[in-house]
């Protein structure tokens, strides 16, 4: 406990330098405790962290605090400001780009490229719009064939990342375990091209999940989808296996669109 109440008395704000440019140190801007006004801590768990830290550098960038063209701190350094794990911030900088508040340029640093989040969420070379449409003609298809071409291994294979994806407490693993699963759907259904079209899109999948299970209950409600598609193909309804993946993929896209309504309103 006392460990965690230092953890709190380290999060700090980022604060650019006064002319906007670079420090000594290479690092853009210098950083200052949080204001009064901000008196809730990281808490429970990896994912708390994420939304505590995602929101305090929304709105540094919607304030102007980080401006349009600032180089953001390095990852180490967002990690010991924040006092979170340097995967917690690479998670929180792959949504601000999702947003397009930013972009990440390999071996040169994370700038931010706007103020106000982008109508449209981008997923790798990918729109939320462009999956939305798309997933439902790719993956109800596919759930419907491997409900009547799977094989027992396919379906026990499947049954096991269910179990593994319920039992999962860290929100990555759980993400990389769903792209394992609806790639697992999709070879069940014997059609490779299924299967080919999925793995092209896997980054941008993952991202969005990551995105996604931001919203509170939102990993329990999918893991009982997940059962109801799985459950279906296990007993072979085409129908029902259709009818579940149509669902699941109906409630994610809810999720894009109340993520994307809050934004505007902010």
């Amino acid at each position: 406990m006392e460990s965690d109440r230092q953890q709190d008395d380290d999060v700090t704000r980022i604060v650019p330098g006064r002319n906007g440019s670079e420090t000594g140190d290479g690092q853009h801007g210098d950083m200052e405790p949080l204001s009064d006004s901000w008196t809730a801590p990281p808490a429970g768990g990896r994912v708390g962290a994420v939304d505590y830290v995602l929101r305090d550098l929304s709105e540094a960038i919607a304030a102007g605090i980080a401006r349009v063209g600032d180089r953001l701190p390095s990852e180490q350094a967002l990690a010991a400001r924040y006092g979170v794990s340097r995967a917690v911030v690479r998670e929180v900088l792959r949504i601000l780009e999702t947003r397009g508040l930013t972009v990440t340029r390999t071996g040169r640093g994370t700038f931010v490229t706007a103020t106000e989040p982008a109508g449209d969420m981008r997923f790798g070379s990918y729109s939320a719009g462009h999956l939305m449409e798309a997933r439902p003609h790719i993956e109800v298809a596919a759930a419907a064939l491997a409900a009547v071409r799977r094989s027992e291994d396919q379906v026990t294979a499947l049954q096991e990342l269910q179990e593994q994806m319920e039992a999962e407490e860290d929100p990555q693993r759980w993400v990389d375990l769903d792209a394992r699963l609806h790639a697992a759907i999709a070879s069940a259904s014997g059609n490779p091209v299924f299967a080919d079209v999925l793995e092209s899109i896997r980054l941008a999948l993952t991202q969005q999940s990551s995105v996604i299970n931001l919203t509170p209950g939102r990993r329990r409600h999918s893991d009982a989808e997940h059962r109801a598609i799985i459950a279906a193909i296990a007993r072979g309804s085409v129908e029902e296996a259709e009818d579940s993946m149509g669902y699941h993929l109906d409630q994610v896209k809810e999720v894009l669109l109340s993520i994307t309504m809050l934004d505007e309103r902010r």
